[in-house]
């Protein structure tokens, strides 16, 4: 791989006489892996894994790379492909968290969603998730992402951080996942190399400063921020850390970590170097807020209740143990949204202070006395067991997710819902001998089979 020079004198002065070790690496492909959604269990015939991740228990490396929009499993949520480095971070929210009352975090970069789903596979559904990304063409692909993996407890949003002031000290956890020079990608993200400079760095290192600063004041006291980068320097990496520290009276956490999972340790923050770990190059630092007041003004959402019998309807529908934890409330546009009892004071004071935000599982909509499911519904993890399934084998479940004509028998009219490997692909509607496919055009598949 050809290097910058400034930054192979940059990468020798971090790695000394491990810097031949690094550079060999870097010729190599980088590992494919992902991580088990723990709430869609399921066979996956289309992965063959290799072995397990040493710090993530849902992570598994592959032994090669399977065309993944080819797995209907896939589609429905049962797993994130991600490199095994940045599944570290769970490791780290287990450790600096308090499981014994429920929490809010804000993954405040979310970009594709991947960090966030890996935020709510370890949170309970008692605790508030909110996604935001800036970028709003990064949008339409978080909330699928978010959808496909099914937790009812997440509020997406689309704002400047800086625009955040009234939910000062509001969440117990903060994640900046910050964009950088992507030093720790040269070797599986195109143009990655080329991208890079000196001036690069800078403009990365002063942005950041600006997530962090924001992102520190909406931790709560004794709460904590964690800071992510893909990138190796310490401009972007240490230096920010104790930057945030030094200005904003913050502590780095010191962690446990394995010696064995050769994780580098530098003042309580950990690099992982591909020469040294089976993963892409990633940094991360756990920081304790020493001070600050919660400032927030609690709030409850503008309540537009479901009717009685509208209620009395959707009860068959849903997991008997979680219907009566519910509230279902009308959006604008007639939508119903589900949200548990418990996080509507929560949702309320988020929902006052952000603009652009979407909460809640949309779980369908009533026409006249009939209630049409929602795509979203179908993936999530509230259908009652007694709601109709049909499964089927994987070529009809590709046809389905192309929205083809598939094979099917049953004699039942009414809505159906299409599982591969007992997971919810979405629904079909069967009147007769017309069999009516919901899913979603948005989410069709349109890669042909090889």
């Amino acid at each position: 791989m050809n290097l910058p020079e400034v930054f192979q004198i940059n990468i020798s002065q971090i790695l000394g006489a491990e810097l031949p070790d690094f550079l060999s690496t870097l010729d190599k492909s980088a590992p494919i892996s992902v991580r088990l959604n723990p709430k869609k269990k399921s066979a996956l015939p289309a992965l063959e894994i290799e072995e397990n991740v040493l710090w993530a228990k849902d992570g598994r490396y592959l032994i090669k790379r399977p065309v993944f929009t080819e797995d209907p499993a896939f589609h429905a949520g049962a797993y994130s492909v991600q490199d095994a480095s940045a599944m570290f971070l769970g490791h780290v929210l287990e450790q600096v968290v308090d499981r014994s009352r429920p929490i809010r975090v804000l993954d405040l970069c979310a970009s594709k969603g991947v960090q966030t789903t890996l935020l709510a596979s370890i949170l309970g559904e008692k605790d508030l998730l909110v996604a935001n990304e800036i970028v709003k063409s990064q949008l339409s692909i978080l909330k699928e992402n978010l959808l496909k993996w099914g937790f009812s407890n997440v509020i997406v949003s689309n704002q400047d951080p800086e625009t955040f002031a009234d939910l000062e000290g509001f969440f117990d956890v903060v994640l900046v996942d910050a964009p950088s020079s992507g030093e720790g990608l040269f070797r599986s993200k195109s143009g990655a190399v080329s991208e890079w400079s000196e001036a690069n760095v800078q403009m990365h290192a002063t942005r950041q400063k600006r997530l962090l600063s924001a992102a520190a004041m909406l931790v709560a006291p004794k709460g904590v921020l964690i800071y992510t980068t893909d990138t190796y320097n310490s401009t972007e990496n240490q230096e920010n850390v104790k930057w945030l520290n030094r200005t904003l009276d913050f502590e780095t956490i010191d962690l446990e970590v394995p010696e064995t999972w050769g994780i580098t340790k530098r003042e309580n923050c950990f690099q992982f170097f591909p020469h040294k770990t089976k993963g892409e190059g990633f940094f991360i630092a756990a920081m304790k807020n020493l001070s600050r007041d919660a400032k927030f003004v609690k709030g409850k959402p503008d309540l537009n209740r479901l009717r009685r019998e509208q209620r009395a309807i959707l009860k068959d529908w849903f997991k008997p143990e979680l219907f009566d934890e519910l509230e279902f409330l009308y959006k604008n546009d007639g939508n119903i949204v589900a949200i548990r009892t418990s996080l509507l004071s929560d949702y309320g004071s988020v929902l006052r202070a952000l603009a652009k935000r979407s909460s809640g599982i949309e779980i369908g909509i009533f026409k006249g006395k009939d209630f049409v499911p929602s795509h979203a519904f179908a993936l999530s993890d509230m259908i009652s067991e007694t709601v109709e399934r049909l499964e089927v084998p994987a070529n009809e479940a590709l046809n389905f997710l192309r929205k083809q004509n598939f094979e099917f028998s049953t004699g039942k009219d009414g809505w159906l819902l299409i599982t591969y490997g007992g997971l919810a692909l979405g629904w079909v509607k069967k009147i007769g001998d017309r069999i009516n496919n919901y899913l979603p055009a948005e989410w069709r598949i349109r890669m042909d089979s090889e």
